[in-house]
This record gives C-alpha cells, structure tokens and sequence, in this order.
C-alpha cells in the first residue's frame, strides 16, 4: 500500500513539473523580437584589385583593371601607360562589408571580395588597401589582406574542373574601421522606441502590457503594429543602459503566425502544425502520357544483274534511297484516384499524415495545398517562393 501511494505521488510530481514547463515553453526574450530604434547596421562598399593571382586574373579586355593598375603604381612613382600592360595576375574587385552598430574606431569587421572582370578564380590572390565607403560616400573603413576562396578552377588542353564559385572570396577581420558610429538611442524628449522584427498587434499588445507590468513608470504604448514607445526618463535612480538591458530580458510569448511556406522550385513544404483546416474532402489522381519513337533506317538491298554484274537497284534510280522511318509508341497509364476526408478543426499535421498514407509526392501535397487554399478550407496564408 505504501508502494502505491509513492508511486501515485511521483506521478503527480511529474504530471505538475510537465504542466510548468509547457506553459513556460514558447517564451521569447522582447530582444529577440524587437529592436532599438536608431540602432541598425550600415552597408559598406568598395573598388579595389586583387593581385598575385597565378594567371587567373583579369585579360587585356577589361580596361578598368588597366587603368587601376597604372593608378597604383604612379602612388608609387612608377608611371606607365595603360596600354602598354598585360598581366593575368592582377583582377578589379567590388569589396562589401557591414558595419555594425556601436562600431569603435579600431574594430574589425569581414569582408566579401567579388570579381568584377573576366578574371577565371581569386584563389591566392591579395586585396591591396582599399577603402569603403558609407552611402553618403564618407569613407568609414579600410579592408586588406589575403583573399580566401571556397572553390577552384582548373583549366587544362580545352578540359576544366570548376568548384563552387571561385571568383568570390572573403577576408576575415580584414576591415579595419576608421570611423565610430553614432546611434541615437533616446530622443530629444528622452524616449525611446522598439521596433518589432515582423509587425503584429497581438504580440505589440503582449510587449505593452508586459513592460508596463514590470515598469510601470515608463508609460509604454502601442505606436502602431510594430513599434512600442515609452518614456523611460520617469524611473529615478535607475541606469538608462541597466534598463536597456532589464527591458529586453523580459519574456513574452509571441503570436504564432498562421503561414505555410511553399518552394516549388525544391519541392519543400513548411507549416506550422497547429493551422486548421475546415471540413474538406480531397480526391487527387494522376494521368500519365507516354510517348516513345524509334528510329530505324530502310535500307534497299536488292540488287540487278546488268552484264553479269551486280548493281544495287538505287543506282540510277533517284526514287529509290536510304530513310530513316519513325516508330511512335503512345501509352496512357491512369492511377486510381486516392480519397481521403477530414472533419473541421484538423490541422496541417492530421492533413500531412492523411497525404503520406496515400503514398503521395511532395509535388502532389504541394499542389493540394494550393487547391484547398484557392477552395478557401485553409485558415492560414500561403506563401508560394
């Protein structure tokens, strides 16, 4: 008896730790979420060449690598005109980075080097100083160093052997940052602004009420689906960079987005399970046309006797001649058709199940998918990529 009642104990234990944690599972941290407003990335951009490539660069075709070249020399003191070069190790690059919010004088950032010429690979190849650029052409950024790239290319008597894409490369920590960003947090009347990752009033509302919960000084509102305001200038005492960091630690549980992404072009299907589906009744079969043609070549293989010689009867008789005649095989094969019903309230998840035990394709279950959307039966949104 003592052992039952353990046991019974233990369970409800385990049944009660179960409940906590589902009810806990789905929350996300406000940062996850949202943003500070002011605080964003900012793409860079540069032109430079990339020497010491072993013949694999730019030919005499492209005319910017020239002129880039004779320009790099005469900083050097070496003047040469353009026309009288002709170097296969030397291709002209666009260079891209990001700079990155809070950005220092000082730090490093990745770059990415893409062949702008007709070089063949960057493989081995160096990226001499070249400066990047912010939007508003201020030069904000120095990138250098030797180029990495994920891939070859080997040509030899008309034979080539390419991997992945040789003329894109990258430098790690090969940007140098030559000027600090400056992102504004708080505003002129000491507000400050989160910008939701994908817009949506319910999880808007959730944010609202969960900071107002916890601060309930900050005054925080709903500007629009994806922005929240407040005003944390009203606590006292408290680190506007300690709040900073409070406020997106604060767990919510954000809304589900009813969606089923579909890629036609790899066959892929995602959704999330729990999207309904109203009562439907879905009947899908194939029709297969087959249409095979041989080609044989009729051939005359009489022959004369003229003179006690053998002649073919196709010489002198242009009527008679070697063709070649198609043989068309057509063949129609038809599946069963395969039915299967679902009742109302059944998920993408019952539907998937029901599919696959019809042994059907993704193309197939892709092409369902759309018909019960276009029918109206699918309570979600449907993206097609």
């Amino acid at each position: 008896m003592k052992k039952h009642i353990k046991f019974v104990f233990l369970s409800n234990l385990f049944i009660g730790f179960w409940l906590m944690t589902n009810s806990a599972y789905g929350a996300v941290q406000v940062g996850d979420l949202a943003r500070l407003e002011g605080v964003r990335d900012n793409a860079l951009v540069g032109y430079g060449i990339v020497v010491g490539l072993a013949g694999t660069g730019d030919s005499r075709r492209s005319q910017a690598t020239l002129q880039s070249v004779a320009n790099a020399l005469q900083k050097f003191g070496v003047f040469i005109d353009p026309s009288e070069l002709s170097a296969r190790n030397v291709a002209s690059v666009m260079v891209t980075g990001t700079l990155p919010a809070f950005a220092e004088v000082g730090n490093k950032i990745d770059v990415n080097v893409s062949s702008m010429g007709d070089a063949r690979s960057l493989s081995g190849g160096t990226l001499l100083l070249t400066p990047l650029k912010a939007v508003n052409g201020e030069i904000v950024g120095l990138a250098q160093g030797p180029v990495s790239v994920g891939g070859y290319n080997i040509e030899s008597f008309e034979s080539r052997v390419q991997k992945n894409h040789p003329t894109v490369g990258s430098i790690p920590g090969g940007g140098v940052v030559e000027r600090a960003t400056v992102d504004k947090i708080f505003k002129d009347d000491r507000s400050i602004a989160l910008v939701l990752n994908e817009p949506n009033f319910i999880t808007n509302n959730r944010i609202v009420d969960a900071l107002n919960e916890k601060y309930p000084g900050i005054a925080a509102e709903t500007v629009h689906a994806g922005k929240v305001k407040m005003q944390p200038g009203n606590l006292e005492g408290v680190n506007p960079m300690a709040f900073i960091a409070s406020l997106l630690q604060v767990e919510i549980i954000p809304d589900a987005h009813s969606r089923v992404v579909i890629n036609e072009r790899t066959g892929t299907v995602v959704a999330g399970g729990d999207i309904r589906i109203e009562d439907i009744s879905i009947t899908h079969g194939n029709l297969r046309i087959e249409v095979q043609t041989d080609f044989s070549v009729s051939q005359p293989s009489s022959v004369l006797l003229a003179d006690s010689v053998a002649v073919p009867v196709s010489v002198g008789n242009e009527n008679i001649r070697t063709t070649v005649v198609p043989q068309t095989r057509i063949s129609v094969e038809e599946d069963a058709s395969s039915a299967t019903s679902l009742a109302k309230g059944a998920t993408i998840n019952d539907l998937i199940g029901a599919l696959n035990k019809l042994k059907l394709t993704t193309r197939d279950i892709i092409v369902i998918l759309q018909a019960i959307h276009r029918a109206g039966a699918l309570h979600g949104e449907l993206v097609i990529q």
